[in-house]
């Protein structure tokens, strides 16, 4: 451990070279910034990440299950479970996509689902990310540089190998794919997560594509190519629904594939993940997954929600409004960790608004109670101190659906933050799930 601990500089100083980067917004203004490395890994033992890997699938099946039903058949929301104006309210539900059911009934192929570990080591679910989840590239870098520069710590432990990210990503594309190429399709290089896109395109095979390299005819997508024209069978995007399609979504759109949804509809392209999904990543929509599971699969939950209030019920309203000091309340519609407030940082004045706000637009926002959850050790200016960290766990959905041995572990750099999400000026670090 000394050992990677003694490279620090030289993996960040390699990570930078390759790219390794994110996009934050501060004073208003976006800017790219280097995604920093801490070379102490989160180690993860194997009966405890068995706990987690049941969890985390049967609650992407239950998400899945819950997609399919909501632009289907809709009878979670006839039973009474999803309030029916709950459930259509949310920004990420797309009419667009009623009546039709993705290749083989799939609709989250890549689910990044954020959990927080408590200090007496129950895991919490805190998000589940459905639409274009990032992140496995920074663990999956970082874990083979670090290889280079301490093989002997890699000898020492039963660390299971998490370079098999590029082999699940390809069998969850060839198991919907409808005849065609594989295709991870970014809006460019000047995107801030375009490593990653270019990076797992060379780890699965895909064909990395930008918009103008696509197009859509007799409701067929081709890939221009040195041959010329060849068929896309399936599309892992990387771009938001609202940018995908300009004859369909947002007409200004110029990293979008014109015509792409009529293809998809067609049944002659699969896109990973599906449109639509928002539907279901909703933050208030989180509130009802424990329900699901219930409902779809007949079990009880292995992985719990942090305690979430729901102001659209008039009791969690109440509650909210009493406890609005010691609650973080997030608004439904954001993401990255924007929109999120912690009650105690407020003050008097601001507490006073942001109630006023939460009466006027109950369906707009969540309350949960504030979860000590552990601290991991960082190195920081060569002396350990202890900063909150979460975890993304990478669910994988083809013919099966597993979990990745690894995933990617994000801290605060910010003493007493909760806060660590990399759009926010978090760092990561590599998680070692241990075999038996």
């Amino acid at each position: 451990m000394q050992e990677l601990i003694a490279h620090q500089e030289t993996i960040n100083r390699q990570l930078a070279r390759y790219g390794v980067k994110f996009g934050i917004y501060k004073n208003g203004e976006f800017k790219e910034r280097l995604f920093p490395f801490d070379p102490l890994p989160r180690v993860i033992p194997a009966a405890e990440f068995a706990v987690l890997d049941k969890g985390l699938c049967q609650r992407v099946m239950a998400l899945n299950m819950f997609l399919k039903d909501l632009y289907g058949d809709k009878k979670i929301i006839s039973d009474g479970v999803v309030p029916e104006d709950f459930a259509f309210a949310g920004s990420g539900y797309l009419p667009v996509c009623e009546g039709f059911t993705p290749p083989k009934g799939i609709y989250s192929h890549i689910s990044g689902i954020d959990l927080v570990e408590g200090r007496d080591g129950s895991w919490f679910v805190l998000e589940d990310n459905l639409r274009i989840p990032s992140g496995a590239s920074y663990p999956l870098i970082a874990r083979r540089l670090c290889r280079r520069c301490s093989p002997e710590s890699f000898r020492q432990h039963n660390i299971v190998d998490n370079r098999n990210y590029g082999a699940l990503l390809r069998e969850v594309m060839n198991n919907v794919n409808t005849g065609g190429i594989n295709v991870i399709f970014t809006p460019g290089r000047y995107n801030a997560a375009y490593f990653e896109h270019s990076y797992l395109a060379e780890l699965s095979g895909a064909v990395l594509a930008e918009s103008g390299d696509l197009f859509v005819e007799d409701n067929k997508v081709y890939y221009r190519s040195e041959k010329g024209a060849e068929r896309v069978g399936a599309i892992y995007r990387r771009i938001s629904d609202e940018y995908l399609d300009p004859t369909t979504f947002l007409p200004e759109s110029l990293i979008g594939i014109p015509g792409v949804m009529g293809a998809y509809r067609t049944g002659n392209v699969a896109i990973i993940n599906a449109p639509g999904n928002g539907a279901a990543d909703d933050k208030g929509i989180y509130y009802f997954v424990p329900k699901m599971v219930r409902y779809y699969l007949g079990e009880e939950p292995v992985l719990h929600n942090a305690p979430t209030y729901l102001p659209f019920y008039k009791e969690d309203l109440d509650y909210t409004l009493a406890n609005l000091n010691k609650l973080v309340v997030k608004d439904v519609a954001e993401a990255g960790g924007y929109g999120v407030v912690f009650g105690r940082e407020l003050t008097q004045e601001k507490l006073a608004e942001l109630a006023g706000m939460i009466k006027r637009e109950p369906r707009r926002f969540i309350a949960q109670e504030v979860i000590d959850f552990k601290d991991l050790p960082v190195m920081e200016n060569g002396v350990q101190a202890e900063r909150k960290a979460d975890l993304r766990a990478f669910v994988l959905t083809g013919a099966e659906t597993k979990v990745w041995p690894s995933g990617l572990t994000r801290f605060s750099r910010e003493p007493d933050s909760f806060v660590v999400n990399s759009s926010q000026g978090g760092g990561f670090k590599d998680t070692w799930v241990l075999s038996d």
